[in-house]
């Protein structure tokens, strides 16, 4: 049925978009915003050195160590009321809680030390992405916190093995040396089928919704400014 041939009833009123719309305008501006991060447009235009990786798996690690953390606090946070999404955040952290092993293993793989590697700090993007999670993770029902996972996952889904294949091509790096990012195509892959199925499921209302696009918004631009901030 064309919308010219569709009763006043069934056309969506003017403005109104879905919950799947709204995350979407988020990942386009994500989208634009990465492109202009300095090491990300130095990988795409082929200038980019062992360094500049070595950097990034250095800054990745320490924000990526507090993943599975920030999850389970979640957890602990739904009430008896959102069971499901108590089980589905217990059973992310679980998958993830080793996650930032594969960067180590990386790291040390492009000659990088596992000593400094252990002893870093978080840039200030990743200071402000974990503070911002830890914070939201205490709150009751933390339900918005499925945005941050729209943008974390969907970077891993959609992103990282491109990243790695590109890091490959140009730096001539083994699959060992990228291994955290080819991981994640897949792993992520699957946990955004998972986040779909949920957003989809009819237990995310109105005011459900507003929080997940707003939580949503802030991680992308943390996200990217921890990509910006790479040793400061």
């Amino acid at each position: 049925m064309t919308t010219d041939t569709m009763t006043a009833a069934e056309v969506p009123p003017a403005g109104a978009e879905t919950l799947a719309d709204r995350l979407a305008d988020v990942w386009i501006e994500l989208e634009e915003r990465l492109d202009d991060v300095p090491v990300l447009r130095r990988l795409a235009d082929g200038t980019v050195t062992i360094d500049d990786y070595r950097r990034l798996l250095f800054n990745l690690r320490q924000q990526v160590v507090d993943g599975s953390p920030w999850i389970s606090r979640a957890a602990s946070s739904f009430d008896i009321d959102h069971f499901e999404l108590r089980s589905a955040a217990i059973r992310h952290a679980e998958e993830e809680h080793r996650d930032y092993l594969m960067i180590e293993r990386d790291y040390v793989a492009i000659g990088g030390s596992l000593v400094e590697l252990r002893s870093g700090r978080k840039n200030l993007g990743s200071e402000a992405l974990s503070g911002y999670m830890f914070h939201y993770a205490d709150q009751p029902n933390p339900v918005g916190l499925l945005g941050a996972m729209f943008i974390i996952e969907g970077l891993g889904a959609k992103r990282a093995a491109g990243w790695a294949e590109r890091f490959q091509e140009v730096l001539g790096l083994a699959d060992n040396q990228v291994h955290f990012m080819q991981y994640h195509q897949e792993a992520d892959g699957e946990h955004t089928g998972n986040l779909e199925a949920i957003l989809t499921s009819g237990i995310i209302d109105d005011a459900a919704a507003d929080q997940i696009v707003r939580c949503a918004q802030v991680v992308a631009r943390l996200y990217a400014l921890q990509l910006e901030e790479l040793d400061r």
